[in-house]
């Protein structure tokens, strides 16, 4: 979009400074920030299957006009557009975890958690080297944005009709499975929508803030290095856009596969019980954001770009750990509430998501000088090792208390 004179002549190049990108990444998550509780809160009393309707079609048109947007009223517009983008895709993860508590077996947990939210990698992994080849073609970078916006309307439609909010509501699916289902989720009730919510429990509670804290330290690094690599790639290294594209899709490759390496292994040990899932879970996410910061501080003792690429894509293939780790635990503190408890944790993390892109445009002044990524990529690892070693010494796997409303209710009295 700021670059592009050389591939399609026919686009105005935008002449957006580095900071000015660096709010636009940042931007969108604004808006996400906002409605990831109330999104969490409404999906517990309404059921996910028509606020993930409705907030996947407003994404999708967002995205659609985005470049209209961007080339008649400049960058500040497309920053509120990104924003408003933000507020519908708010509603979209803590509606999943919400789904995913109704629909989500003990035994088969973390593989379905991993498979379901390790969509978010794969279509990064298509998107990527689609998005570069499009960039270099005739259509030119709106292309893009009209692409994903077609697909998201299109998955709309499909959920329309396939979606339910519980295997109970499934006019579709066999006596037996839904028997299964219902009969092997653990601490998830079919009367849920009707609990009072223990607003009071949930916001006091030190597993709910450590889980904060790993969200936050997950959010700053994952975005950072999303948004960033294809700028760092083709500023420092001079990849094209194209082999860019290719290589800025290496990293989700290697992280969509990790993330089902780890979840069977997960659910395998969580099955004979080795270890506590308490544990299991604080390893899973030590691996993904103490590897990550590891990683990214030996970035300092590479000069070529082989052994960049190679140790980047090893930092953020590692952040697999995190599905297993911190992305699942909201589903053991609360079943009943795990959309909430997502929308709260995931909601305040993502303030990361807008610092980290924000901070880093700030720092990467110059984005040919090496030294400045290096630094911006030091933050991101101190920001890993903090989150998590919060998350290491408070958090817990263990269903708390109060996702009992009868519980709830006596203590009230």
């Amino acid at each position: 979009m700021t670059d592009n004179a050389k591939l399609n002549p026919n686009l105005p190049v935008l002449s957006w400074t580095s900071s000015q990108k660096g709010i636009i990444m940042g931007s969108l998550f604004w808006g996400y920030f906002l409605t990831t509780a109330p999104g969490g809160h409404l999906s517990c009393k309404w059921g996910p299957k028509y606020l993930m309707f409705v907030a996947m079609l407003v994404c999708a048109v967002i995205s659609i006009l985005c470049p209209f947007i961007a080339l008649n009223y400049g960058w500040f517009a497309f920053s509120l557009s990104r924003v408003v983008l933000g507020l519908a895709q708010g509603f979209l993860l803590p509606s999943v975890q919400t789904h995913l508590a109704k629909w989500t077996p003990l035994q088969e947990r973390n593989r379905t958690i991993a498979i379901v939210l390790s969509g978010t990698q794969f279509g990064t992994v298509l998107t990527m080297p689609i998005a570069g080849y499009l960039a270099a073609s005739p259509w030119g970078w709106p292309s893009i944005f009209y692409c994903t916006g077609l697909c998201g309307v299109l998955w709309s439609v499909v959920w329309l009709f396939v979606g339910a909010d519980s295997p109970e509501s499934h006019p579709s699916i066999s006596d037996r499975e839904r028997e299964y289902i219902i009969t092997t989720r653990i601490g998830s009730s079919s009367h849920s929508q009707g609990m009072k919510t223990p607003w009071r429990h949930i916001l006091t509670s030190r597993p709910v803030w450590a889980l904060t804290a790993a969200h936050f330290s997950f959010n700053w690094g994952k975005w950072t290095l999303i948004t960033e690599l294809s700028s760092f790639l083709r500023h420092v290294y001079g990849y094209d856009i194209k082999s860019n594209g290719l290589l800025s899709a290496l990293p989700p490759v290697c992280c969509l596969l990790m993330v089902l390496v780890f979840s069977y292994i997960a659910d395998f040990i969580n099955m004979k019980e080795f270890i506590s899932l308490t544990l299991s879970r604080k390893i899973s996410n030590s691996i993904a954001q103490w590897g990550s910061a590891i990683g990214l501080c030996t970035m300092a003792f590479v000069s070529n770009p082989t052994s960049a690429v190679i140790l980047l894509t090893v930092s953020i293939a590692l952040t697999a750990g995190s599905f297993t780790g911190s992305i699942a635990n909201p589903l053991d503190l609360s079943p009943n509430f795990t959309g909430l408890i997502m929308g709260i944790t995931f909601g305040l993390g993502t303030l990361s998501a807008i610092l980290g892109p924000s901070i880093t445009g700030f720092i990467v002044t110059d984005e040919t000088d090496r030294h400045q990524w290096l630094n911006a990529f030091y933050v991101a690892a101190i920001v890993y090792f903090v989150g998590n070693t919060a998350f290491v010494l408070f958090g817990s796997a263990e269903v708390q208390w109060w996702n009992d409303a009868e519980k709830v209710e006596d203590e009230n009295e």
